[in-house]
């Protein structure tokens, strides 16, 4: 009897071997897998599992393991970093119908979803209860629940309701030996580590989130927005920081550059000037007074008032964005890269990002933006095109830039990544993050979990 044989026993139906669903089940939206397809290189799983009960869950990575075939676990492929990536001989391991609400507490404040709950559905569900996540990434649409944690996401109203880490109350995951590690739901414990760490950011390495339970907010007030334009990055860095460092929390908080500004804004701020766009909400009051004290600081920092439709503007087309395939037969090879730093070197590290990107040879833009900004610092956001005449050059042209950027970033101090997480792309700076020191820990967790090597080989840790 083989694996296959196995698992169809265990799974059914939820075994899937149709060639079209291990296509399209191979990889995340990583440019350099969606290019690969693209050319026609893409290897596919020899099979896709899709348990519907930690249960199966568990009983599926065991029977992976007897067999010593690796395991990919997948829940929405939104992910940009090639954190999934499967090969022949792999199975791949979905979430997809690990979904719905589990329960919800309106007095502790707590909801509980299958891991493969898509985040706007989980939102919208809350919604019906009074309630808010706080978690609003780009991707919510089409990511799941249990991605946010595995790739220690970041929301678009971050700033004022935390990351990933700040919302997640407890998680359920499968380990990589086919046991169910459920973390306590408490608001703190001094009990040793705190293991859910292990598994936030952990990229399907050291484990499968099988269910996540989330600390809720109610929902808030009618928010306020505003848009103030600057003279360049360094005054609107300034200017953000002097909101922030004395404490005040506007949801969303993002900073474009000039070339940002035209590409998104040019009905509504002046050429060459550089726009931070607000929104403000929370209890009775809350909005009007933030809005009122940021607005004056703003203005202290040589901020102009802008028009407040460019607020409107992004949050109608915030979430719109061309598919790589799409810039491909356009001829653009094109990818976004974060990182963060504190406030001294902030301003310092968006010039040396972008001077370095632009310098790659076919580059036509490099840009960014912060959206995510902290107390000590913030993140930058850039995004970069290139026009390679032949598509031949578009991985070369590619791996350069990532070169570049990551040069400039780790020359300047700043960590390597903010909230897309390691993926493949980023794994040879791994050892810039966390010193040898700090990589030979990862290597000691993910041997003691995972001695074969089998969930999700490839992927975080350097080889």
């Amino acid at each position: 009897m083989t694996l296959l044989d196995e698992l169809a026993g265990l799974l059914g139906d939820d075994l899937l071997l149709d060639h079209d669903v291990r296509r399209s089940r191979a990889r995340d939206s990583w440019p350099r897998s969606e290019l690969d397809q693209w050319q026609g290189r893409l290897a596919l799983p020899a099979a896709v599992a899709m348990p519907s009960t930690a249960q199966l869950v568990a009983e599926t990575v065991r029977k992976c393991r007897a067999y010593g075939v690796p395991m990919i676990p997948r829940g929405a492929g939104s992910g940009c970093v090639g954190g999934v990536l499967a090969s022949p001989d792999s199975v791949v391991i979905g979430t997809e119908r690990l979904s719905g609400l589990r329960w919800l507490d309106p007095v502790d404040g707590l909801a509980a979803f299958g891991a493969g709950t898509m985040g706007i559905d989980a939102e919208n569900r809350v919604r019906e209860d009074g309630f808010t996540i706080g978690h609003w990434p780009q991707s919510i649409e089409i990511s799941s629940v249990g991605g946010w944690v595995a790739t220690r996401a970041s929301g678009q109203y971050s700033t004022a309701y935390g990351n990933i880490e700040d919302i997640v109350y407890s998680v359920e995951a499968v380990l990589p030996d086919g046991s169910i590690y459920r973390s306590r739901p408490t608001p703190r414990a001094s009990a040793g580590p705190d293991l859910r760490q292990l598994l936030l950011g952990s990229e399907g390495t050291l484990g499968i989130i099988t269910e996540v339970t989330f600390s809720l907010r109610p929902l808030p007030e009618p928010g306020v927005r505003q848009a103030f334009h600057f003279e360049d990055m360094s005054a609107g860095i300034d200017a953000v920081r002097s909101v922030i460092v004395p404490g005040w929390r506007p949801p969303v908080v993002r900073l474009y550059d000039a070339g940002e500004t035209r590409r998104h804004f040019r009905d509504h701020v002046p050429k060459g000037r550089c726009v931070a766009i607000f929104l403000h909400e929370g209890p009775p009051g809350h909005a009007e007074l933030e809005a009122a004290a940021v607005a004056e600081l703003c203005r202290a920092g040589g901020g102009e008032a802008a028009d407040s439709g460019a607020v409107d503007h992004w949050f109608e087309h915030r979430n719109t964005v061309p598919t790589w395939t799409e810039l491909f037969e356009q001829g653009l090879v094109a990818d976004t890269i974060e990182v963060a730093t504190g406030w001294r070197h902030l301003a310092r590290l968006y010039t040396a990002v972008v001077e370095a990107i632009s310098a790659v040879p076919t580059v036509i833009a490099a840009t960014a933006h912060t959206s995510h900004a902290y107390q000590s610092g913030a993140n930058l956001y850039f995004t970069f095109a290139a026009q390679p005449s032949d598509p031949d050059e578009y991985q070369s042209v590619y791996d350069a830039c990532w070169t570049a950027a990551m040069g400039a970033a780790t020359d300047s101090g700043a960590g390597i990544a903010h909230h897309h997480g390691i993926g493949r792309v980023r794994r040879p700076w791994m050892a810039n993050e966390h010193g040898n020191a700090g990589i030979d820990v990862l290597r000691a967790v993910k041997a003691a979990l995972d001695p074969q090597n089998l969930m999700n080989p490839g992927v975080l840790i350097p080889d």
